[in-house]
């Protein structure tokens, strides 16, 4: 009887000694991966399509001004940042995100207007004049490529 006795089968434990290393390399991957967005746009706009369009090749050195409606009142607005603000304030945002900037960004600072294809050209005339007397001469206009555009 003892030729046929039983023996008892364990279950091999899992190895774990790898799971944090693979836990690690999925939390890297998705911060990589991931943009995060730095301004909540407040305004509604809708950027006019174009045919000429480059990319911004270094986004570090832009700094990001909106104009649209609000979704409040319907009215234009001007967004700096998370605020609101008129035309004359443009250039003391612009003097302080040059002052955010390291020394090689201040040289290519870039301002993207994202301007409503509905905007009075006044207000955008406004914003200009303000980004010249901040001496922040180098403007871009955000677009959207026409044959995307259906």
């Amino acid at each position: 009887m003892s030729m046929f006795r039983r023996r008892r089968r364990t279950v091999p434990t899992l190895n774990t000694a790898s799971l944090p290393d693979l836990i690690f390399t999925v939390l890297f991957f998705f911060m990589i991966v991931t943009h995060m967005r730095k301004v909540t746009p407040k305004v509604e706009y809708q950027v006019p399509a174009g045919t000429e369009l480059q990319r911004l090749t270094k986004k570090s050195s832009v700094s990001y001004i909106y104009i649209g409606t609000r979704a409040d009142n319907r009215q234009t607005a001007i967004q700096l940042n998370d605020k609101f603000a008129d035309a004359g304030e443009v250039a003391n945002y612009v003097s302080s995100e040059r002052e955010r900037m390291s020394e090689e960004d201040r040289q290519q600072m870039t301002v993207s207007l994202k301007v409503d294809r509905h905007t009075p050209m006044g207000v955008v005339n406004d914003v200009k004049q303000s980004l010249r007397k901040a001496n922040a001469l180098t403007v871009n206009y955000s677009a959207v490529n026409k044959s995307a555009k259906k």
